[in-house]
């Protein structure tokens, strides 16, 4: 009878295994979502010692344009995704790294849906914690920060855009005029507008002095017009540093900690 029940009780154990090994699965993982019939895939970063009791911080990244496809791998090469693979012991949250079609652009609205998609499924998934929700990315992923941000106040308890903007850079606006349509005009009022939508919203900028693809006076501007307006802006240019500033950015002893004190 004893044998019985032992091995009744070791078939149990056996048969529930897969199922708790898949609710504590770590790391990178592969995930897709569906928006409007069209499927897509993305990442999601869960740290090692993630447990399903509470809830969690987290952040959504978002690529820059030579991370664009449909692999749903790329846009783990660049940016935060590394940073984690660096030294994944800073990261004590959740991470959600969508990707932007080829052609497309994050400031779009078929993009942001999807991006913002990939981040409710996760939230929902692994126990996100809405309070302690934040957004970041870096080139077209900055602009795309700025964009959500601004169009859903309240939503992220900080924002860190990252060598981005609001004004589509010149050259972009004369081979891809169907995305210009997406961009904000250079204008004072421009930027007013995206401050005030803002409001309290933390934002740190991050941007290189030397920066000739995405030039910094836009970061500048946003960053005196959030000033002007109240808002709780932080503004960091590296000086003599091109576009690539987000491995710097994401490697600042005080990113992590600045964001996770922050809370809707």
């Amino acid at each position: 009878m004893r044998s019985l029940v032992l091995c009744s009780f070791l078939a149990l154990s056996l048969a529930s295994a897969p199922h708790s090994a898949a609710r504590t699965e770590t790391g990178f993982l592969d995930r897709t979502i569906s928006v409007q019939g069209t499927t897509y895939k993305y990442q999601v970063f869960v740290p090692d010692d993630w447990s399903p009791g509470q809830k969690w911080p987290i952040i959504l990244f978002l690529h820059g344009a030579g991370e664009r496809g449909s692999d749903g791998l790329l846009e783990t090469a660049v940016g935060l995704p590394q940073a984690v693979r660096l030294d994944r012991s800073r990261f004590k949250t959740i991470v959600v790294m969508p990707q932007c079609l080829k052609e497309s652009w994050w400031p779009t609205p078929q993009m942001e849906e999807m991006a913002l998609a990939a981040l409710s499924a996760a939230t929902k998934e692994f126990k996100g914690d809405p309070k302690r929700t934040y957004l970041t990315g870096l080139s077209m992923g900055g602009y795309g920060s700025w964009d959500i941000a601004a169009k859903y106040p309240g939503k992220f308890a900080a924002v860190v855009p990252i060598c981005g903007g609001i004004v589509m850079p010149a050259h972009l606006k004369e081979t891809r005029p169907d995305l210009a349509a997406n961009s904000y005009p250079d204008d004072p009022k421009s930027y007013a507008e995206v401050a005030k939508k803002l409001g309290k919203t933390p934002v740190w900028i991050f941007h290189g002095g030397s920066d000739d693809t995405v030039p910094p006076e836009g970061s500048r501007k946003l960053n005196d017009a959030l000033k002007a307006a109240g808002g709780d802006v932080r503004y960091t240019e590296y000086p003599g540093v091109g576009h690539n500033s987000w491995d710097r950015a994401y490697a600042e002893p005080d990113f992590m900690p600045w964001l996770l004190s922050k809370h809707l």
